[in-house]
Parts: structure tokens; sequence; C-alpha cells
């Protein structure tokens, strides 16, 4: 972050299981120190059993030392949280999950948040969202959603109405930066077309499969802020870390 430039990333990151099949947490945190990005959506970043404890677990993070995840202060009631508290106290980790439903933010240090919320999205199955309002230096307030839509087109465009009808509903205004997996192949339609006069998508290319990427399922959405550059990262750790490639922008306000 420089001035008034951000940098930003979204990474369906597989519950950290790579295209080998290996559940590697260590990867996962390679490719976001190649990225440096000043704020991360994650997708998928829970291992979704028992208490869905998180899949790069909080003392990586910490030991990483670039981000700190934006804490949403909510839990999933699952049938094994008692056995998940149970190892808590018998082995002293952490399994808290970092998001919900998988979605989670991760900032830099330098980065405040002022409000975060988690996002019950109408589907047939389990899925959400996450909002945060933070701070960035200077004083410089911005909000982020962090998103992964459903594979039944339908369900995509009314998760998609609810993101948005949540971001309407905040009192003050700010620039609005969405990203996530919207499991969308078309380019321009399907839930997309919901999206209000003003948000622009970022042209980053397709990301989906990691090692033949041919589909462009994630995207960063922008609304109050100029898009000054756009990609999909395709390192060596990237292409084995998950099934998708992370995308980025950097935008500048």
């Amino acid at each position: 972050m420089t001035g008034h430039t951000l940098t930003v990333a979204s990474y369906n990151m597989r519950k950290a299981i790579g295209t080998d099949r290996k559940r590697n947490p260590g990867r996962v945190l390679e490719v976001l120190r190649e990225l440096e990005a000043d704020i991360v959506a994650l997708q998928e970043a829970d291992r979704r059993f028992g208490g869905r404890a998180s899949a790069v677990p909080h003392e990586l993070i910490e030991s990483h030392g670039l981000y700190k995840p934006v804490h949403l202060g909510v839990r999933h009631k699952r049938p094994m949280e008692k056995a998940r508290q149970h190892a808590e106290r018998i082995f002293n980790v952490d399994t808290r999950n970092i998001g919900w439903h998988g979605n989670a933010l991760l900032v830099k240090r330098d980065v405040e948040c002022m409000y975060c919320v988690a996002l019950e999205l109408p589907t047939l199955e389990p899925r959400g969202a996450v909002m945060a309002e933070l701070l960035l230096p200077g004083d410089r307030p911005v909000r982020v959603v962090g998103m992964h839509l459903d594979l039944s087109g339908l369900w995509r465009r009314r998760q998609m109405r609810a993101i948005l009808d949540a971001v309407a509903a905040r009192p003050q205004p700010m620039p609005t930066i969405m990203m996530g997996d919207t499991n969308e192949w078309r380019v321009a339609g399907g839930c997309l077309k919901e999206l209000p006069q003003g948000f622009r998508i970022v042209p980053t290319g397709p990301s989906f499969h990691s090692r033949h990427p041919v589909a462009m399922l994630d995207r960063i959405i922008v609304d109050g802020a100029r898009i000054d550059a756009g990609g999909v990262h395709m390192s060596p750790a990237a292409r084995i870390a998950s099934d998708h490639l992370p995308i980025w922008a950097r935008l500048s306000f």
C-alpha cells in the first residue's frame, strides 16, 4: 500500500489441498507471501468438519507475520463442537475457524477493522459471505466483501442480490470491493447482471483450473475506486497449492 494505492486479492484455497491431493497450509502461506496484497479474501478456508476449524491454523498465520484475520466472532455449530473444545484443552491447540462458511478476510497489520459481519445467503446448501469496513492508513475507509457463490445459477443471482442489499443497507458510503469465487462461467451475465451501475469487474483473466486456467470463476468487483491493474498470480507455488489461482487488483482512490 503506497499513497492512495491499494492491492487486493482473492484466493479459493481449497481447504489447503493442492493439485497433488495433499493438504499443505504452508504452501498457501507461501502464495500469500508472494501476493503481498493489503487485503485478501479467502474461500474454502475451513476444513468443513467438526467445528469447521481453519485449514490454515491461527498460529501459522501469526508466525507468518504479514497478515491478521478479521475476527467475525462466529462459530459454526456442529455435532463435533465438544470434541473440538476437548482437543483445544488437551493438546493446547487453536482449532477456531477464521471465517464464515469458508469465507475469510486477511488484512495487513496496519489495517484496522471498524465493522464486520457474517452474512447468511439464501441457498439450499450452507453458504455465506463476510463483509468488513476497514480503515486504511491515512484514515481511508473501504468496504470489503468476501463471497463464494452457489453452483446453481438461480441461487447465485439470489445470493448476489442479498449481498448487494447488505451493502446498500450500510449507513456510510465508502469505496466497496466485492471479491471471491462467483462460480459464474459467463463473462457477462447470470449473477453479474445484478450489479448496479458503477460496479466494475476487474479484467483479471481465467483462474481455474490452476494447471490449465480456462475459466474466470474468481472475480474482483469494484465501486468507488479506479482500477489501475489486475491479473492472475501464476507462480509455481500457486499452480500446486490449490485448484484455483489467486487473482489480484491494484486500485487507487
